[in-house]
Formats: C-alpha cells, structure tokens, sequence
C-alpha cells in the first residue's frame, strides 16, 4: 500500500518574471517550510533560494510581455496553446498536496485553477489598476467560482467585486511591498550633482532596450552626465549588455552580494547591480529610465519620475491604460536617443519638475499595505 504523499501549506503560481519576484517576496513574509512555486512562464529564478520550484517550464517568445503588438498572435503561432495542457494538468494532479493555492499576477493563473477544478484560491492581483479596465463579467464568473479572496490595488476594483458576492479587499499596492533591497550601497558610489538608473526589462528586448538607453546618455554634455546604474535582472548575460553598448566591463570592486562590476567607456560609467538590490539603485537616484513592467510602477511608487521609449511595435493600448495610471509620472518618448536626451537633460537639470512628476506618481500608484494583510 503506498505511502499518502506529504501535504505541504501553499502552492505559489506566478506568471512571469515580475510576478515571480512579487510571490517570492510574500513568501519571504510567511513562516518558513511547507510552500512551493510553480512559476508558468519561464524558469522562475526569483525563487531561487526562497522556496522550491515545481512543474513544467514553458517558455514562449514574449515570455508573457503583452507591451508588443501582436505578441499573443506570435505565442499561439509558436505553439504557445501546447503550455497550457501541461500546466493545467499539474494544477490539477497537485491538488491533494496543498492546503491552498495562491495566484500571484494577471487573470492567467486564475484560470489554470479554474480548468484545473482548483477551488479556494487566493488571489492577488498586481496589474488591474482601477484607473484603466475593470474586471469582464468572465473574469467575474471565473473568480466567484475559483477565489476565496481577492486582494486588489485600488478599493474601486474590490468594491466591484464585493458587488457580486466575492470576498475582495484593497489594503495597499502589493508591489510596493515586495520591492527588493539587499547589499549594495549605491550612495557611496555617487560622484556627481544626479544620478539615474537604468530599468532595461528582463526579457528578450532587453539588450536593444539598454543599448538605446545608453545611446540617449552619451548624447548628454560633460557637465549633465549623471552617475548611472543598471538594475540587471536574473536572466540577463552582462557580457551582452557590455558588447551591445560597446563598453568594457570591470568584475566587483566589492563584497557586496548585489555588486555586477560597472561597465565604461571613456565618458560614461555604468554601475551594474542585481535586480534584487532594485530598491537601494531607485532610491540612491533622482530618476529611472525605465522599459520595464513592475519595476517602472515601483520607481514611480517611490516618488522618481520615468522616462519611457515608446517603439512602433508596441500595442498602444497597453501604454494608454498606463498613462491613465501613470499620468504626468512617466514621460514617453519616441524610440530615438536624441529624443531621450533631451528628456533626460530637461528632467535632470528641473528639480521642481522632478519633484513635481515624482508627488504624482506617489499618488498614483499608491502606499504599501497590502503584505500585511496578505500575511
């Protein structure tokens, strides 16, 4: 007769990279032992050394990234549906070994669990804003049928939901929770009047995102060069960065667990940390230049404006319902490093701009909160 498999406390299931590392942060918040992720899309790595991982890896052209047009099309193209049977199929099989299921992201996870038969799920919601689009009456149904509680970021969401019988609550912006700091002290590497840091995504655009950043930087003068530094998500080789930019880099000066070395050129020095120390690199600066997703609503949560290329490719209705969120907060400009420039040098040399921009994007995204709750 075979043993009854071990029944562990939660199960995690995330939806991409910037959703990993919000889970792998609540998960630093609980009790140690007895919880395990099943990130869907990618290899998971902000759970590295946070908690087990479980399930089949898929990965898909845009790994998740919805800001390109035409980007579902490509993935259900590329045989994007074959991740979907897999998944749902662990999900399911899994059910007895966990106490209860927590969906970390977008609606994606929610209805794994629904096709799965998974049932009393908790639910925090991360992107559905309350300046933008709602929840659709399928999303509705499906969370009456899978959630015992959903966590949103603005009270009008969880009104909405309460409206229709479902236990829904607004505590605070989960991203402002679980934004990483660790060892690195970006303020003692500061030489100059301003500083900035470079948010150049962790997916497959990267390089050429962070390749156009530096371009807009060394079109700067001497005197508005600020000191620079580069939030390097897990995935990302540096050795590209280095090699797109055309840069040498230099290893770690120091012991510090988030320090990457820099990366220069005669004029410009770039200071490259881990993704994990994000927060020390924000708040040692006055602004981002940001291509990223959780990370560009965290800098503006923290008061430092963004300033954003906007490519032909990207879907503009993605960016319109961040600029209902964002407003005045993130400045956009064409895929052009003149362009980034001269935003850069407006933005740097305006400390009440700046100031200004920054109130708002406090506002906009809105405080912490919400970890505690959760917990």
């Amino acid at each position: 007769m075979s043993a009854t498999p071990a029944r562990h406390g939660l199960l995690f299931v995330s939806n991409g990279h910037g959703e990993d590392s919000i889970a792998a942060a609540v998960v630093r918040g609980l009790p140690s032992g007895g919880i395990e992720a099943f990130p869907v899309i990618g290899s998971g790595s902000a759970y590295e050394g946070v908690c087990p991982i479980v399930g089949p890896r898929a990965t898909v052209s845009s790994e998740g990234w919805r800001n390109v047009k035409g980007s579902l099309r490509r993935d259900i193209a590329g045989g994007g549906l074959a991740t979907i049977p897999p998944a749902v199929s662990f999900i399911r099989s899994s059910r007895p070994r966990y106490e209860r299921t927590v969906v970390v992201g977008d609606m994606v996870g929610v209805y794994l669990c629904l096709a799965a038969g998974v049932r009393g799920v908790i639910y925090l919601d991360v992107y559905k804003t309350g300046f933008g689009k709602t929840y659709s009456a399928l999303d509705r149904l499906a969370l009456r049928r899978v959630a015992k509680t959903v966590f949103c970021r603005h009270e009008s969401l969880a009104a909405a939901l309460r409206a229709g019988g479902i236990d829904a609550r607004c505590a605070g912006n989960l991203m402002m929770d679980t934004i990483p700091y660790g060892d690195y002290d970006a303020n003692s590497r500061r030489r100059r009047g301003r500083a900035i840091t470079l948010l150049p995504g962790s997916r497959a655009l990267t390089a050429e995102s962070f390749a156009l950043q530096v371009q807009a930087l060394r079109r700067l003068s001497g005197n508005a060069l600020p000191d620079v530094f580069a939030a390097i998500a897990g995935s990302i080789d540096v050795d590209d960065l280095a090699a797109v930019a055309g840069m040498q880099r230099t290893g770690p000066l120091t012991m510090e667990a988030g320090d990457l070395g820099a990366i220069a050129d005669a004029r410009l020095t770039i200071h490259l940390a881990r993704g994990g120390v994000m927060g020390n690199l924000i708040e040692a600066s006055d602004l981002v230049l940001s291509q990223a997703g959780t990370a560009t609503v965290q800098a503006l949560g923290l008061g430092r404006p963004a300033i954003t290329f906007q490519h032909q490719r990207d879907r503009p209705s993605r960016f319109r319902a961040e600029t209902a969120l964002f407003g005045e907060a993130r400045l956009v400009v064409p895929a052009d490093a003149g362009a980034g420039a001269d935003a850069l040098g407006r933005l740097l040399a305006d400390d009440a701009e700046r100031a200004r921009r920054g109130a708002i994007g406090r506002e906009r995204i809105g405080p912490p909160g919400a970890m505690e709750a959760i917990v």
